[in-house]
C-alpha cells in the first residue's frame, strides 16, 4: 500500500511549475558567476507567479510589480525578500494603483505579507535609481 499524503507534502505545485516552465540553459563565457536570486518567498504555500515592469500609470519606469498567491488554502504570513534596490513598497490592485492600506514597511526579513486562503496579492516595488 502507498502512504497517503497531502498534495502540499508531495510538492505538487512546485513540480508542476518545474514541468511547465523548465529552466533554459544559456551559453556563457567560462568566467565564474556567483549565485544570485532576485526574489525569495519564505512559505511554500505562497507562489510568486509574476514579476513585471510597472505600467505607465504606476510610479514611473523604475518600478516593478510582483504578483503572488496563496496556493494551499491556508492563512499564512510570508516574507518576500529581494536583492533589488527597493526604496518603497506598497500593495496595489490589478490595475497597479496603490491600495488604500498604504506603504509596506521594509524590514531586514523583507516585506511581511498576510495571505488568506487562495488570496492574490500584487506588490508595487519602487526601485532606487
Amino acid at each position: 500500500s502507498r502512504d497517503a499524503g497531502s498534495f502540499q507534502e508531495a510538492g505538487v505545485i512546485q513540480h508542476a511549475y518545474n514541468l511547465n516552465f523548465p529552466l533554459h540553459v544559456v551559453p556563457a563565457n567560462s568566467a565564474q558567476c556567483r549565485a544570485w536570486s532576485a526574489f525569495s518567498v519564505s512559505s511554500p504555500a505562497v507562489v510568486l507567479e509574476a514579476v513585471k515592469q510597472a505600467g505607465a500609470r504606476a510610479e514611473g519606469p523604475d518600478a516593478v510589480v510582483v504578483r503572488l498567491y496563496e496556493a494551499y488554502g491556508s492563512t499564512v504570513i510570508a516574507w518576500l525578500q529581494t536583492s533589488l534596490p527597493v526604496k518603497e513598497a506598497m500593495l496595489c490592485d490589478l490595475l497597479e494603483r496603490p491600495a488604500a492600506q498604504g506603504h509596506l514597511p521594509l524590514g531586514l526579513q523583507g516585506l511581511r505579507l498576510s495571505f488568506t486562503p487562495f488570496c492574490v496579492l500584487s506588490v508595487l516595488l519602487v526601485l532606487s535609481q
